[in-house]
């Protein structure tokens, strides 16, 4: 028998003591090691991507939700860094203000305007470009920026220039650039202006050129630099009848031909005011005019006239004859920007249309010397002005234009804040017809203040709440186009992440305080207006200068003062605070995406001497002598806009007033109302109304969730600055607690833990408030002007500035005079409002 060895004994063991292999050699023991350690990384992986996703803000590099982690950054939760309580909340925010306001000066505000001032600067010339460096290094000298080896100057639609913007919450310090767009504009090239006698020869030549007073040294120095001409007027000559036409406005129109008057083939000779001038050139076309005339008429300049007895500017306050007024006759109430490209940013390379929005016919602007002798014709035919007969005499004007592509540059800086998705952009326009000291360069010298203000502030070691984005915007002269195209470029960052934007244009021009805004901003406006002390008399704020007159006295034409009366009354709402509509950079913001905005300046009054509106007598030594003696209204204005700023950026809760708004909706319906029984007509409005009081109803169940929310946030975090230790991330500790409740195990909440959830609720609500304003926003837009989708406000279809309220509804009813086509506008207005209405509840 062979001897048997250890080996044949494992093999002769029964079958059931041996554990089968696997197919590939591994055992059962192996296989459910491998299976369990497999098991173990999935759920490792799974825990540190939680972990990853509560500890961990790419943006902040400081950890959490970015909901939750801008509360540990801005209060220094969990290190033990500040001293505890609410009122050092109030604290903080006394001293970031008191240290702001200290900033700006009169010194600094007139120097300022002096350097910028005193040159030409039209959007997309040669000093306009020199203006924006000048801005650019005035962002990086006092936000610390530093200056790179090559200009930050990037064209629009360029990989630098998205990224400037869309990275704004990855910055962790300043930043300033240029971005470069290409819009269509025109420049003059020559004009003319001619009555011609019986046999077609100039019987009357006009001198189109203003004089250039040498009393005015900056105004003689350029009198010929940028010749009189009109934004986006039409290339081309005219000539025909002269016909007048007040204003020019759709009323006065509708006056002539009641009158049987006929504007066929005719020049039409208008006075500014009433409408925007791109208006009075656009109903002159579709009546069939040959071209239009516009000149500033001393009826318009309230008490400070020739004839009661002050000399002309330079000589006195009174209006120089001379003057011209330039400016844009794009049809800005269809839609602003580049005509070229409508609700899309104007690359280089952009693929171009040929603007629904300009005149068909030629237009230029001409002096009261000149339209005074034009008048002569009418009168001389007999005729009293407004019978809608014309002269004559043949009147033949040219008007040479170049137009073509033209690069424009707004300069941006962005000062990052601890909420990385809410930004607050204050802006103002740099571009000028001419030297600009009111228009736009008092706005200017305002946004100098405030960025002199802001930078004190940073040297300081503050840091904002929420991110500041500052803009100095070209080309706004032309048809709002810097700040439209940005707009149009950012959209959707815009509608995501900005709360506010607070815009400036002329800060001075005159004794009155003006302003502004949406109805949500109004309370947040007035107590900052409160809180600025006067720019003139001691013991009075800012507020008290909205009744402020000027200078001077005398009797005033009875129509003009009932204009003037009317427009004062306009802004007597229950806040004292008129809406806005449009004519400056905040209405891209406002009518199409829905951004919360305001507006403000001095501007003049029936008593102030008369601005010389886009002349070259809007000069530093008119703003000086009469305008803001002293330069107190342009700090105000800075200390103002830029407290508002503040208030805005700092705030837990952003200090918007939804309750406000929604009881101002029904006013305006009172009014679309009152519209509509003028008219004879008797529409339907109970589904609306039924809408907006539904809608009071939930924004004062989100007054007491704001309340709430806020006291609840400041109470946590007392608690959390008391007891620092329990209130910061712990790894191992977080860990087992994620674990625990994983695997169904209920436990209480930490103080950390409740005070994220805090944070957390502090954004939810802040996301309601920012979208109130967002929900008046219909993507179809206003019939005919789609352009403008804001369905609570805009600017009248035949005003162009001015704010009509209930848009769509009012024209439905004062233009188509359809009552069934008011109750459909009026439906789509509810039901916007309901899906707000929800919003707020949510």
């Amino acid at each position: 028998m062979d001897k048997v060895t250890d080996v044949d004994v494992e093999k002769s063991k029964p079958l059931e003591s041996v554990e089968e292999a696997a197919p590939n050699g591994e055992s059962p023991k192996r296989k459910r090691l491998r299976i369990l350690l497999i098991n173990l990384c999935i759920f490792s992986l799974a825990m540190w991507a939680q972990m990853r996703a509560l500890f961990t803000d790419v943006p902040t590099g400081r950890g959490l939700l970015r909901s939750q982690s801008w509360a540990l950054d801005a209060f220094n939760v969990g290190t033990g860094h500040i001293p505890s309580g609410e009122d050092n909340l109030k604290r903080r925010a006394d001293k970031s203000e008191k240290l702001f306001l200290s900033i700006p000066n009169k010194q600094s505000a007139l120097a300022a305007s002096r350097a910028y001032a005193t040159h030409p600067h039209l959007a997309g010339s040669i000093e306009d470009f020199h203006d924006a460096l000048e801005i650019l290094d005035l962002y990086q000298a006092h936000f610390g920026i530093h200056k790179p080896v090559d200009l930050p100057v990037f064209s629009a639609g360029s990989a630098a220039s998205r990224n400037a913007t869309l990275d704004v919450h990855k910055l962790n310090s300043p930043s300033a650039w240029v971005d470069v767009y290409f819009p269509v504009m025109n420049t003059p090239v020559n004009n003319s202006l001619e009555v011609l006698d019986n046999n077609g020869k100039a019987e009357w030549t006009a001198d189109l050129t203003e004089d250039g007073d040498p009393g005015d040294p900056d105004a003689a120095k350029y009198r010929d630099f940028i010749p009189t001409f009109h934004g986006f007027s039409r290339d081309g000559e005219a000539e025909g009848q002269l016909i007048y036409a007040n204003y020019g406005t759709y009323e006065d129109y509708e006056n002539i031909l009641a009158a049987g008057g006929n504007l066929t083939g005719k020049v039409v000779l208008v006075r500014y005011g009433g409408v925007f001038r791109g208006l009075k050139v656009k109903r002159a076309e579709e009546l069939g005019a040959a071209g239009v005339l516009i000149y500033s008429d001393p009826r318009d300049d309230g008490s400070v006239t020739v004839e009661n007895g002050y000399e002309p500017y330079p000589l006195g306050p009174a209006r120089n004859p001379t003057s011209v007024q330039r400016g844009s006759v794009q049809y800005i109430s269809k839609y602003p920007g580049d005509p070229t490209t409508p609700g899309y940013p104007a690359y280089e390379n952009a693929t171009r249309t040929d603007g629904e929005n300009i005149p068909k016919i030629p237009s230029l602007p001409i002096s009261w010397s000149n339209a005074q002798r034009l008048l002569e014709e009418i009168e001389e035919s007999g005729q009293r002005l407004m019978t809608g007969k014309a002269s004559k005499k043949t009147i033949k004007f040219v008007n040479h234009v170049d137009t073509r592509v033209i690069p424009i540059w707004n300069v941006m800086a962005a000062i990052p804040g601890h909420i990385k998705n809410e930004t607050v952009v204050i802006g103002c326009h740099r571009d000028a017809w001419v030297m600009g000291a009111a228009d736009p360069t008092s706005g200017t010298v305002s946004l100098h203040e405030i960025v002199r203000g802001y930078g004190a502030l940073l040297r300081s070691g503050w840091k904002p709440l929420r991110n500041i984005v500052i803009a100095s915007w070209d080309a706004e002269e032309y048809g709002l186009i810097g700040s439209t195209e940005w707009a149009e470029d950012f959209a959707d960052w815009i509608t995501e992440n900005v709360v506010a934007y607070l815009n400036t244009d002329v800060s001075s021009s005159g004794s009155g305080w003006n302003v502004g805004a949406s109805p949500s901003l109004a309370h947040l406006i007035r107590k900052a207006a409160q809180d600025v002390p006067h720019p003139n008399t001691p013991g009075k704020s800012l507020w008290d200068a909205r009744d402020d007159e000027g200078p001077f006295y005398g009797p005033a034409d009875p129509d003009f003062m009932a204009t003037y009366a009317e427009s004062r009354k306009r802004r007597a709402t229950d806040t004292g605070i008129s809406p806005l509509g449009s004519g400056s950079d905040y209405t891209p913001f406002l009518q199409r995406l829905g951004i919360a905005s305001m507006d403000e300046g001095f501007g003049q009054t029936s008593s102030d001497a008369p601005y010389h509106y886009h002349s070259i007598y809007d000069t530093q030594r008119w703003q000086e002598l009469y305008a803001d003696p002293g330069f107190g209204r342009h700090v105000a204005v800075a200390q103002h806009l830029g407290l508002v700023g503040l208030r805005l950026t700092d705030a837990v809760i952003l200090p918007l007033n939804t309750t406000q708004y929604s009881f101002e909706l029904e006013d305006y319906l009172t009014e679309v109302e009152s519209i509509a029984s003028s008219l004879s007509l008797d529409p339907d409005f109970s589904g609306l109304e039924k809408s907006i009081v539904n809608l009071q109803s939930k924004s004062k169940a989100l007054d007491e969730e704001k309340s709430k929310t806020e006291k609840r946030f400041k109470k946590l975090l007392r608690r959390c600055q008391h007891h620092s230790k329990e209130c910061r991330p712990r790894l191992l500790h977080d860990f087992v607690r994620w674990s625990l409740r994983v695997l169904g195990v209920e436990i209480k909440e930490t103080l950390f833990e409740k005070f994220l959830k805090a944070a957390k609720h502090v954004q939810a609500v802040n996301a309601k408030l920012v979208a109130f304003e967002r929900g008046f926003i219909s993507e179809d837009g206003i019939k005919d002007r789609e352009w403008y989708r804001h369905l609570a406000v805009a600017p009248g279809k035949w005003l162009g500035y001015g704010a009509t309220t209930l848009p769509s509804i009012t024209e439905a009813l004062t233009f188509d005079n359809n009552v069934t086509l008011a109750e459909v506008e009026s439906h789509r207005v509810a039901e916007l409002i309901d899906k707000l209405a929800d919003v707020l509840s949510a």
